[in-house]
């Protein structure tokens, strides 16, 4: 019997480990309906994901094979993220905006799955995205910066923390072998990560490596798709800091999101731009120190508890940045084991809620 389909549409087949980590957790949560769906997922390396996860997938920026999977299948899932943000690039929200609209005109279930919705500055991109958005089945979002946004659009919507909270972490084998302390750290190019900021990052860092005689885990979470012969942007970055560094460090080459989360597993600080390193750090009950380039993480800092700076308000003197981070490292607040619990078990919102809107007879 050919099982319903469900097309899932994402940032998916980009070497990205959030949204590689929000894939994992969707699948896991479709796994869970009484009665089985097949999960076909948009992706820029097709081969690469139906490989990694029990599912079908389809060329993204095949016409031919998006529109034949559109009509194939029963209900379409924009999978978790901040999809709809036009910051980066206004053709990355308008290549979703289209497939929903594609999918809204089939007359299919259409659901915004575990969305952190926007910055959108651009006024005819947040005009088509509240018309998508007002077309959609039921939508879910991770955070109340969106949360906010619809209830001014007045949509209806469901708000819980990001999936990956959620995500069970594995161990890898040479965990253990690694030496403590640890402190793990997550950045990202950013056109306001000046080679300024870089140097004075670099010199903040080397002075708390000093200061703690800590062994250093640069984890890298945009990595290049798999099979490119280039490195992936944060590896680049990764590595020019390394090559700074007094002590010992290395540098993470995970692309298997249980995993990687489990990697911040003993870590006594977590120095983390991206968002799903803080998520991922945060939940392995790890010390957390953040460097916000979008609301988002900034947001998630404020409702954890956690200090950091804006990006563009990091200072420029390197012992400034290392007395900092050695506060949070000695003193700095992390989550109890019974906090964690209660994020993940809110975070599993986002699955119930799906679990009740797709079902077929």
């Amino acid at each position: 019997m050919k099982l319903p389909r469900v097309l899932i549409c994402g940032y998916y087949g980009y070497g990205n480990g959030g949204d590689e980590a929000l894939l994992l957790a969707l699948i896991q949560e479709l796994q869970q309906l009484p009665n089985p769906v097949q999960p076909v997922v948009l992706s820029r390396q097709p081969a690469q994901t139906a490989a990694s996860y029990p599912v079908l997938a389809c060329p993204r920026f095949n016409g031919l094979a998006l529109q034949r999977c559109l009509r194939e299948a029963e209900a379409f899932v924009w999978g978790g993220g901040s999809l709809l943000q036009d910051r980066t690039s206004w053709r990355s929200p308008l290549y979703y905006l289209g497939v929903m609209g594609l999918a809204q005109q089939l007359r299919q279930k259409t659901f915004a799955w575990a969305q952190g919705i926007g910055p959108l500055d651009r006024a005819w991109i947040r005009n088509l995205a509240r018309r998508s958005l007002a077309g959609c089945t039921a939508i879910s979002v991770r955070d109340r910066i969106a949360s906010d946004l619809l209830e001014h659009w007045g949509i209806p919507h469901q708000v819980a923390p990001d999936p990956v909270w959620g995500l069970k972490s594995k161990t890898l084998p040479e965990w253990e072998a690694w030496p403590q302390p640890r402190i793990a750290v997550v950045l990202r190019q950013h056109p306001q990560l000046t080679p300024a900021r870089i140097e004075s990052l670099g010199q903040g860092l080397m002075q708390l490596q000093v200061s703690t005689g800590a062994y250093l885990l640069f984890i890298p979470l945009q990595l290049a798709p798999q099979g490119s012969p280039e490195l992936g942007a944060d590896y680049r970055l990764a590595q020019d800091l390394q090559q700074r560094m007094p002590g010992h460090s290395q540098i993470l080459d995970i692309r298997d999101p249980c995993l990687l989360k489990g990697s911040f597993q003993g870590a006594r600080l977590a120095i983390t731009m991206r968002y799903h390193g803080l998520v991922m750090a945060a939940a392995e009950g790890c010390r957390c120190f953040g460097l916000s380039y979008d609301p988002k993480v900034k947001t998630l800092l404020q409702d954890l508890g956690m200090p950091g700076w804006d990006l563009q308000e990091i200072p420029t003197d390197p012992e400034t940045l290392h007395q900092a981070w050695l506060t949070c490292y000695e003193n700095g607040p992390a989550l109890s084991s019974a906090e964690i619990e209660t994020w993940v078990q809110r975070s599993a919102q986002h699955g119930e809620w799906l679990r009740q809107q797709l079902s077929w007879e």
